[in-house]
């Protein structure tokens, strides 16, 4: 199979970066949810009816973001439907564009009817119909149906991963790994989210344990392969260890170390949770006060000024006139940080209320 090149960089914009995030987790979810209906028990079913009610509401996100960044809302239906004279379905076996198109469309299928049975077995909807629907998990149809899904949902985790690779930008297209690396984290976060849910549900503690032991495995095998990424890339691994990279790799060991020490060592999350607390406490106090300090100084300042000028409005300083003023751009480290930890924050947020 022939692989596709961008010629020029594809200039994805940030609501991508969400597709690939959304899509990841709605996969894994799905994943998730079917090894717990074939290999866990009857008690597994209330986190594997959970993990299909999350699964479709996040997919519903990336047709949406799809079409924004295609620009026109028609092209992505171009993708499924050839328009032109000869008609027909528009499907191009040597395409991961293409290939990802009717993949998602696919388990887009799979993952809604698993939504409305997960609303009638769970009792969401009081209609016999759902209650019809609900009740084909038991049967074998049910099963395969499942399964063929779960497959869907893998290929859908693991192909964001491949567009990438065969983007034919730097580093990316220097490693096989980018699609392996994608699943591991889509599953990853997948674990995260079911187990916020699940720890709501009583009747669902028997699986607690089941999805920490999973969330750790697939922690692992991400760390496994972000050292063959690195391992990969041969002389361009020099690229990704400095300048801007650094935060990425900080970003990582936040989503994979710390779920892990919390997993294996709860006992210092609870003696470092209150040290943490306080440091976070007295940080925000100092900087309200410099912010209520630097306020109550201007104040001051200006009615001063106004007194000075006999009770009038200070006058405006005077720019000159080969100098303009432009406000100074400022950039807050701690939120442009938390704008790129939604998988690691959701690891780490759901082994630390594991832990208490």
């Amino acid at each position: 199979m022939p692989n596709e090149h961008f010629v020029a960089p594809p200039n994805w914009e940030w609501y991508i970066l969400l597709y690939f995030f959304f899509a990841g987790l709605s996969g894994g979810a799905f994943v998730i949810g079917t090894m717990l209906r074939l290999w866990g028990s009857a008690a597994d079913w209330v986190a594997s009816r959970i993990a299909f009610l999350i699964s479709f509401p996040l997919l519903l996100v990336c047709p949406i973001l799809l079409t924004i960044d295609l620009g026109k809302p028609l092209d992505f239906w171009h993708m499924l439907v050839n328009t032109g004279s000869s008609g027909g379905l528009s499907f191009k076996a040597y395409s991961p564009m293409s290939l990802g198109a009717w993949g998602l469309l696919l388990f887009g299928i799979f993952s809604f009817v698993m939504f409305v049975v997960a609303l009638g077995e769970g009792g969401y909807v009081r209609a016999r119909a759902f209650e019809r629907v609900g009740r084909l998990p038991s049967h074998v149809l049910g099963l395969v149906f499942m399964a063929v899904g779960a497959i869907l949902g893998i290929f859908i985790a693991a192909y964001t991963g491949v567009l990438l690779a065969v983007s034919n930008q730097p580093v990316w297209s220097d490693t096989w790994t980018l699609g392996g690396l994608f699943l591991a984290s889509g599953l990853s976060g997948a674990a995260a989210i079911i187990l916020l849910f699940v720890r709501r549900h009583r009747e669902a503690t028997v699986t607690h344990p089941k999805l920490i032991e999973a969330d750790r495995y697939f922690i692992i095998l991400e760390l496994i392969l972000i050292i063959l990424f690195l391992v990969t890339l041969g002389g361009v691994v020099s690229t990704v260890l400095g300048g801007g990279w650094i935060l990425l790799w900080l970003v990582v060991l936040i989503g994979t170390v710390v779920p892990l020490v919390i997993h294996w060592r709860p006992a210092w999350v609870q003696q470092v949770s209150p040290i943490l607390t306080a440091v976070a406490s007295h940080g925000s106090r100092r900087r309200r006060q410099r912010v209520d300090g630097g306020n109550r100084r201007r104040a001051r300042s200006d009615a001063d000024a106004g007194r000075d000028r006999g009770g009038h409005e200070p006058a405006p300083a005077r720019t000159p006139s080969h100098e303009t003023t432009r406000a100074e751009p400022r950039c807050d480290p701690p939120a442009a940080i938390a704008g790129a930890l939604h998988s690691p924050f959701l690891r780490t947020l759901a082994a630390g209320r594991r832990s208490r």
